[in-house]
C-alpha cells in the first residue's frame, strides 16, 4: 500500500496541533488503538476517544461518533478498516475545524481522501502517528 505524498515538514506541521479526535480508539492493551493514543496523550495531546461501544475510553468520555465531539478537534485519526472509512470521513465532515485527516497504518479509502480534499482538508494515509511523532517531533529536540 502506497502512503501519502506529504514532506517531513508539512507531516511535523501536522503534528503541531494538539487536539486529536481517535475513531475506533479501545480499551484494549496491546492493540495499537489502545497505545497509539495512550503514547499521544504521554506526549501532551488533547485526546478525544471516539468509540460507539464504550461511554468511556482509558478513562475519557467517549462519544459514538466524530460529529457528536463537543470538542474542538484539528485532527481526525482513524483505526478503522479501510472499508469504514468513507462513512467516519462523512460524518467527521459535519464538524468545523478539522485541518488533517489522518488514517493509521495499512488503512486508506480513496473515497474518503477525496471527500477530504474536497473540504479543504489535508490527508494522511498508511502513517502511523505514533511512529512519525517519535521520529519526527520526538527525537529532533
Amino acid at each position: 500500500m502506497n502512503r501519502d505524498s506529504h514532506s517531513e515538514g508539512e507531516i511535523r506541521k501536522f503534528l503541531d496541533l494538539k487536539n486529536i479526535a481517535v475513531v475506533g480508539m479501545s480499551n484494549t492493551e496491546g492493540k495499537a488503538a489502545n497505545y497509539v493514543p495512550s503514547y499521544l496523550i504521554d506526549q501532551g495531546y488533547n485526546v478525544i476517544p471516539v468509540n460507539p461501544n464504550s461511554p468511556q475510553v482509558m478513562g475519557r468520555k467517549s462519544y459514538e461518533s466524530a460529529s457528536k465531539v463537543s470538542e474542538r478537534f484539528e485532527i481526525l485519526n482513524i483505526f478503522r478498516p479501510s472499508h469504514d472509512v468513507p462513512a467516519v470521513v462523512k460524518d467527521a465532515l459535519q464538524k468545523d475545524g478539522i485541518k488533517v485527516i489522518w488514517m493509521q497504518e495499512g488503512i486508506y479509502s480513496e473515497e474518503a481522501e477525496r471527500m477530504a480534499l474536497e473540504k479543504g482538508i489535508e490527508v494522511v494515509y498508511n502513517r502511523c502517528m505514533m511512529v512519525e511523532h517519535a521520529r519526527l517531533v520526538r527525537h529532533s529536540g
